[in-house]
Order: C-alpha cells, then sequence, then structure tokens
C-alpha cells in the first residue's frame, strides 16, 4: 500500500438542515457521515480515504459491520436513487411487483435513452415523443403513484441533471446506469447499478456492495494547451485496461486536481465505468464550490466549507495500488478502435492507422454525451468551429453536437455557440444519449462498409454507435473529436499541423478556450421536469397486449438439486459485453417488455464453434438457429442450458436486461474466466449461477456440444466451490473446480429464484 500525499482539515459535525436538493425535503446529512466516520476510525484505528470516508460514513451499522476492502460485504444507506429511461422501465416494473406503496428514498427517473438522433433537436424530440409514448406515459404516472420525480423527454441526459441538481460533496447515490459515477465530479460517491439494487434502495433495504479496494491516481502538474480532463482517463484506461479497476474505487488527489473544473472532474470518474470501477471521486475543493454556487446550491457549498475534513483524505491514508500522471506531461490521446483502453498519441494516431489498415479518413465526429456535454466543452469546441467560420470554412466531415442537459442547451444557443457550430455544418441534436448508445439513424454509410468516427463519447465497442460493425470508433476529447471533424482526416495533429484557408493562406489552430461556467448566469429553457405529488395518485395501467411493456411474472424458485446434462448453448470466444449480450440501439424500445428484448439475447457473441454470431446448434435436435430461438427450444423441450465465456464477461453496460434474460429464456448458470461487477451482482440478484473458472485454462476443456453437470450447488456456502463435469460427445469427460462468490444472503436470493423473490418473502 502507498501513502496519499495530502491532508484533511478537521471534521466539523454541525447538524444540516439544508436539503439535498431544491426538489427534496430530506437535508443534507453531514452529521450522520461525521458520526459514522468515527465509529469506523475507532474500530480500524487508521487514516481513511476520501472513498473509504464516503462510504464507510453510510454504513447501515458501523459499529458491527465487517470492513475488509476487496473482501467482506456491507451494508449501505444511499441517499437518493436515479434511473434512466431505458432501464428505469424494469426497475419500475420490478417496484411495483415488489407490493411497496411508496418509495423510501428520494428518486428519480429521466427521459434520455429512447430519442434517435436524426434530422436535429426538435424534429427527434417530436418523434421521440410519439413512437414512446406509452412508456413515458408508464414512467410518469409510476412516478406519481410511487412518489419518483420523473424528468421527461428534452430535459438532458441524467449525469448532467444529477451533476446540476443532486450530487454533492459526500452524497451517495446509485443510478441505473453504468456512467452514474460521472457525480463523483462533484465529491459524490455515485455508483451504477441494476435495476434490482435500485429497487432494494427505493423499498428501504440496505444496498449490499463488496467492501472496495481504493486505487489512488495522484495527478501532478497542470493542464494546459490542448490537453483536457478527457485525456486524464483515456491515460488511465490505458494503464488500467478494461479490467483494471473491478472491485475499486479510484481516487484522485494531488495538486493537478485544482487545474481541472468541476464539469471536467465529472468527466474523467464517468469514464471510470470503462476500466470497471465501481465508482471514481475527486475531493472537495473550490471548483467544485464555484460549481455549486452557479447552479443555485451556495447553502451546500457552506455546508461542505464546514466539513470539509469529511470530503478528502486523511494524511497517510493508504491506497492498494498508486499511479501516478504528470499532467505537464501528458499529452491529447484517443482510445480505440472497438475497445476504450486502446491508448494512442493523437499526434501518431494517423500512422498507427495506416500500420493496422484502420481507415484514416474520419466520416463523423460527434461530441457531447454524459461524458463530454457540459458548457466548458462546448465553449472549447465552439472556439475552434468558430476560427474555420470566420474564414468561410465547414467541416469536411458529418459533424453532430449532443448538449448533456435543457440548461446547456439553452445557455449555449443564448451565447452564441449553437450558432457557429451550424455555421460549420454541425448538426444540434437533442439533450440525450443519442449517437452514443446507439439511437444514431445514421444516413451517410452503409451498413458493413468501413470507416472511422472519432466521438466525445466513453465508450467504442463493436457496433456501439450505428450498429455497424465495420465502423471503427475512437474516443476522444471533445475539442479533439471537433479537429477531426474539421479536417476529416486523423492523420493530422493540431499542435502542428496546419490548414488551408479558402484564399490559400495556412494557419495553426489556436488552442481551444472555453469559460468554466457561463458569465451571464445559467438560461434554464424549458422546464421538463415533474414531481411526484406527497400522496400517491393515479393508477399505473400496463395493456396485456403492448409490445413495448410487460408486467413481470416471479422466476421459480431453485428446485434443491444439483444441475444435470446442461446443454452448452453458446461458448462465447472473445470480448463479451452487455452490448453483446443484450444490444441496445433498435432494441431499446423493448426495454420495458422482457419477453420481446429476450430476443436479443448474445446475438452478437461470437460462437466459438463456428466463429459466426447468432449461429448455434440445437444438440438435442441437431436443427440450427440464432441464440435466442435455440435457447427458446431447450426451455420449451425442459433442457437445462449454461452459457461459457471467456475474460471480463459483461463489462460494460448496468443494464440488467444482460441478465434477466438468460433468466427468463431457461438459462441456469454462466461460466467464465471472469466478470465484470455490475453484470455479476445483476446475474445473482436474478437466481443465476455466475461462476468462474478455478483455473482459466479449463475454459479450452468445454466444448459447443458439451452437456454440464455441476454438482455442490446443495452444498452452496460462501467460499465453496462448485464441480463441473463436461461430458463430451464421445463419451468421455472432463472435471474441473468452479468459483463463485456468493455470500449467505445472496444464496438466499438464489434459492428463492431472485432477490425480489426474497425481499417479498420477507415482508
Amino acid at each position: 500500500m502507498l501513502r496519499a500525499r495530502l491532508a484533511a482539515k478537521k471534521c466539523s459535525k454541525a447538524a444540516s438542515s439544508v436539503p439535498m436538493s431544491r426538489f427534496d425535503d430530506a437535508p443534507v446529512n453531514y452529521e450522520g457521515l461525521a458520526k459514522n466516520i468515527d465509529i469506523v476510525k475507532g474500530r480500524l484505528n487508521r487514516p481513511l480515504t476520501l472513498s473509504e470516508k464516503v462510504v464507510y460514513g453510510h454504513l447501515d451499522n458501523a459499529a458491527e459491520a465487517d470492513i475488509r476492502r476487496g473482501e467482506s460485504y456491507l451494508n449501505l444507506r444511499p441517499d437518493r436513487v436515479a434511473m434512466q429511461d431505458a432501464t428505469a422501465q424494469m426497475a419500475m416494473l420490478q417496484f411495483i411487483s415488489s407490493g411497496m406503496p411508496r418509495v423510501a428514498v428520494p428518486s428519480t427517473i429521466h427521459a434520455d435513452h429512447l430519442i434517435a438522433a436524426e434530422n436535429g433537436s426538435v424534429a427527434d424530440l417530436k418523434v421521440a415523443n410519439t413512437l414512446n409514448r406509452e412508456v413515458y406515459d408508464f414512467l410518469g404516472s409510476a412516478g406519481k403513484k410511487y412518489g419518483v420525480g420523473f424528468w421527461e423527454a428534452g430535459s438532458g441526459i441524467i449525469h448532467q441533471i444529477v451533476l446540476e441538481n443532486y450530487a454533492f460533496p459526500g452524497v451517495m447515490l446509485i443510478g441505473t446506469d453504468s456512467h452514474t459515477p460521472n457525480g463523483g465530479g462533484l465529491g459524490g460517491c455515485c455508483v451504477g447499478v441494476g435495476g434490482a439494487d435500485a429497487v432494494d434502495v427505493m423499498a428501504g433495504i440496505p444496498w449490499e456492495l463488496k467492501c472496495p479496494k481504493v486505487i489512488g491516481v495522484e495527478l501532478t502538474g497542470k493542464l494546459s494547451g490542448w490537453t483536457s480532463p478527457k485525456d486524464v482517463i483515456l491515460k488511465v484506461a490505458d494503464i488500467l485496461t478494461v479490467k483494471g479497476g473491478t472491485g475499486a474505487i479510484v481516487e484522485y488527489f494531488g495538486p493537478g486536481v485544482e487545474s481541472m473544473s468541476c464539469t471536467g472532474m465529472a468527466t474523467i470518474c464517468n469514464m471510470g465505468a470503462e476500466i470497471g470501477a465501481t465508482t471514481s471521486m475527486f475531493p472537495y475543493n473550490h471548483r467544485m464550490r464555484k460549481y455549486l454556487d452557479s447552479t443555485g446550491r451556495s447553502a451546500i457549498g457552506d455546508l461542505a466549507d464546514a466539513n470539509q475534513g469529511l470530503l478528502s483524505a486523511d494524511a497517510g491514508a493508504e491506497y492498494d495500488q498508486h499511479i501516478h500522471i504528470n499532467l505537464d506531461e501528458l499529452r491529447p490521446g484517443i482510445n480505440g478502435p472497438f475497445t476504450p483502453d486502446l491508448y494512442h498519441l493523437a499526434s501518431e494516431v494517423g500512422n498507427t492507422a495506416r500500420k493496422n489498415d484502420w481507415p484514416v479518413e474520419v466520416k463523423y465526429g460527434l461530441i457531447g454525451s454524459c461524458t463530454n456535454s457540459s458548457y466548458e466543452d462546448m465553449g472549447r469546441a465552439a472556439s475552434l468551429a468558430k476560427q474555420i467560420a470566420d474564414r468561410g470554412m465547414t467541416c469536411k466531415a458529418g459533424f453532430s453536437i449532443s448538449p448533456g442537459s435543457e440548461q446547456v442547451r439553452a445557455t449555449i444557443e443564448r451565447d452564441g455557440y449553437t450558432e457557429i457550430f451550424e455555421k460549420v455544418g454541425g448538426v444540434v441534436m437533442s439533450n440525450s444519449c443519442g449517437p452514443c448508445i446507439g439511437q444514431w439513424n445514421r444516413k451517410d454509410t452503409e451498413k458493413g462498409e468501413k470507416n472511422s468516427i472519432v466521438t466525445s463519447f466513453n465508450r467504442n465497442f463493436t457496433g456501439r454507435n450505428d450498429s455497424n460493425p465495420m465502423t471503427h470508433g475512437f474516443v476522444a476529447s471533445p475539442e479533439l473529436a471537433t479537429v477531426y471533424a474539421i479536417t476529416g482526416t486523423l492523420d493530422f495533429d493540431p499542435e502542428v499541423d496546419e490548414l488551408t484557408a479558402p484564399d490559400g493562406s495556412k494557419f495553426k489552430l489556436e488552442t481551444p478556450y472555453g469559460d468554466e461556467l457561463p458569465g451571464k448566469g445559467w438560461e434554464a429553457g424549458k422546464n421538463y421536469y415533474t414531481h411526484p405529488p406527497a400522496e400517491g395518485a393515479g393508477e399505473v395501467i400496463v395493456d396485456e397486449n403492448s409490445q413495448r411493456l410487460q408486467l413481470l411474472a416471479p422466476f421459480n424458485a431453485w428446485d434443491g438439486k444439483n444441475l444435470e446434462n446442461a446443454q452448452v448453448l453458446i461458448k462465447v470466444k472473445g470480448k463479451c459485453t452487455t452490448d453483446h449480450i443484450s444490444a441496445a440501439g433498435p432494441w431499446l424500445k423493448f426495454r420495458g417488455h422482457l419477453d420481446n428484448i429476450s430476443n436479443n439475447f448474445l446475438i452478437t457473441g461470437l460462437n466459438s464453434e463456428n466463429e459466426e454470431m447468432n449461429n448455434v446448434c440445437n444438440w438435442t435436435t441437431g436443427e440450427r438457429g440464432g441464440v435466442p430461438d435455440i435457447a427458446r427450444q431447450y426451455k420449451a423441450a425442459g433442457v437445462p442450458w449454461v452459457v461459457v465465456g471467456d475474460d471480463n464477461y459483461g463489462e460494460g453496460s448496468s443494464r440488467e436486461h444482460a441478465a434477466l434474460e438468460p433468466r427468463h429464456l431457461g438459462g441456469r448458470a454462466i461460466i467464465v474466466k471472469s466478470f465484470a461487477r455490475i453484470h455479476e451482482t445483476n446475474l445473482k440478484k436474478q437466481g443465476m449461477l455466475p461462476l468462474t473458472f478455478a483455473d482459466p485454462a479449463d475454459y479450452d476443456k468445454i466444448r459447443p456440444d458439451d452437456k454440464i453437470t455441476l454438482t455442490g450447488i446443495t452444498e452452496l456456502a460462501p467460499f465453496s466451490q462448485v464441480t463441473c463435469t463436461a461430458t463430451h460427445a464421445d463419451g468421455s469427460s472432463d472435471s474441473f473446480p468452479l468459483n463463485h462468490t456468493f455470500n449467505d444472503l445472496q444464496i438466499n436470493w438464489f434459492k428463492n429464484g431472485s432477490a425480489l423473490n426474497y425481499m417479498k418473502s420477507k415482508m
């Protein structure tokens, strides 16, 4: 372990009557945080990191909690819940089936995922409100009945709305989206979870989290020139890879933090999801105070100032891993294609693309998304666009802009940024996720056409943005994405290369600049928020014939037996993200209908048998078909099945559909080399068996046509092993051990058929 080189001021324990947001009565509870921290410090007798203070400060029982980083499980009491519309459907359907009359903590729903980008903000929002009316009405009525605030379509992206209104230093917030850690830019412990976890918290049940390890990232030097906060997380992804943060909170500290805006810190925390981190956090500082003041929360700022000792690490606090980045030496980076941890210097990516036969021509530059859609981001991008607009030039590639919120959209329009973008050929899309999550009705290329795009987004998995597996997606800062839209090529280094103006003169782009916060204050724009009534009102109606919404039936409880002669549905080869397991894009419209959404189960997973997608064999009949089709055939015939997978299975999104679908289709176990954190938890919540090879080399012992028997399930206990026997078609077999991470509570979820079943059994 290595020690942090920073000190914390003495904690203040003043009680608070300051509400957590302008919409809530619940107060900021630094007094409770301080009380728990004192108890834990007395027990552990050591300095605490910032993330430990906030996590342990929210313990349900600080005096008796088993606190061992990376080993024990913690029962926590988060302050609030936030849900985006694609995952909120299933979360609210589960909450309804729980029988609870009203949510126990402040909660919100944000309509941001179901709006497709095509023709610009006004037109796209109109189409979305028509196509998704049934879903929006369901979410709005569920909010009114159960006490959940509803941010309607057009309000903005969940994480920007949370930053503007709900995040604050020391808050613990869980959200049904993997990029919930965005709130760490304002000093919060904000964690992405599946809908079943959200249901627990909304029902007033302690939320369970494996006690995180802590990775310390020390920042020295100062950001300047073309280097931006995005470059910090691109480099961290290079160092840690897509699974290096699994089971850990990444905590930033050091003098370099002071050179970043609050929204810049949020960018870093947001994309921390791509390294598998539980969340990421920054210590409270004057940049956060400026943001709180700007967004009308000076009272929280005053309280945070008085409690700074709670909101930064203790001197001598120890980290499980230490990373140092000198911002003076950091250069602009660009990561991709097909994975967010493949790092290149922007000055070298053109040559690297040629060597790897990646398209050097850039077809599209896209800025915005929850990662980079702040006022400052838009300002820095506009400062570059203005330089070519003033010379009568336009972008050589397509250029798309997605503001993070209605407040950002209205303010950049007032301040002239929108006009600049449009002058150079940019199209301002709706305040929503859009192309970042595959909601992009792209017209400039055909599916299967090899091409490159550069975005300021967070993910670039195969087919992620436009459903085209031949689109080479690169992620970079909004400044660089704008440059590549301007030039239309990866082979351009803005720090040294020149452009040619229409009059033939040569010029270099000046260093991008953008105001941290709007000098004239925020323009509110249209109000899209509906606060729930004090008492539940109305009814939530789901049409039994709906193709978009479906009430949930409980899963069957475990039959009390070991698993015998299960078929291998598919042995997946290579990277398998939640996008592979449950694709987004056009499938988003079925996120509230479990049976329909299950038709996308693993349709883009690579079958090791034939290295094809969505082509597997029903080994009981010899018939071939798509993965969900064969799964349904096995289920109808009473044949249990398992999936076999590779490393970091389920990385990416928090979508619990990737766990609900195999359960719904008759799956019993997922056997892999390793899991991503959220997906493993989601599988447990739905009564599945997530198992890992004790020896990863045993992956090679399983053949696609094997029958799998799992023994030791009847004796399932913490730290026990399950024995897997793979019987081959020739009659031979291999047996080997499998590991699991179930604790006693989670074993009860499994035995009862799901966490929701277990919760209902205790009501």
